[in-house]
């Protein structure tokens, strides 16, 4: 299937970080804010799953949420899921069905971790899922701020001007 395919098959739309998604699953239990970490400013659900395409140039933008977030890899090429994490090191997993090329189907995103994801080829498409626990609310949502990552890790100037937005 095309991308185009997909998207039109999984009924996608917009992400507002790049690509497209669906929310395919949201707990009926929740959790009340009382036994989340401070982090949370209300109560989750207890999980969440989206499926999330990406295609041709688009990319995930450099991003943090209040959970861990687990990605699926499903079809098309491998994406690459940059990461800055809380010591500001750089790591990057490759999605894909391929170990013995240095793929694996899942790469867990733990909480709090700048990141965003990437086309291996930038003119084909990637789709993955995502489950995040407790579950994803916009609330918890912080897109990158190019200036304010740039003074943080100026060290990884190059990925910080490649996925964020001016």
């Amino acid at each position: 299937m095309t991308a185009a395919e997909w998207v039109e098959a999984l009924e996608l739309r917009p992400h507002p970080e790049g690509g497209h998604y669906r929310e395919t699953y949201r707990a009926a239990a929740s959790l009340a804010k009382n036994v989340l970490p401070e982090r949370f400013a209300g109560p989750r659900a207890i999980s969440t799953a989206i499926y999330f395409l990406l295609q041709d140039q688009e990319f995930s933008a450099l991003h943090r949420i209040a959970a861990d977030e687990i990605w699926h890899f499903h079809a098309g090429c491998p994406l690459l899921l940059h990461r800055i994490d809380t010591e500001g090191h750089y790591l990057i997993d490759r999605l894909g069905i391929n170990p013995d090329q240095g793929e694996l189907p899942q790469a867990v995103i733990p909480a709090g971790t700048w990141f965003g994801a990437t086309l291996s080829d930038p003119t084909a498409f990637a789709l993955a899922s995502c489950t995040i626990a407790p579950g994803f609310d916009f609330a918890d949502l912080e897109l990158g701020n190019r200036k304010e990552l740039l003074q943080a890790f100026p060290q990884h100037r190059m990925l910080i001007e490649r996925l964020t937005r001016a």
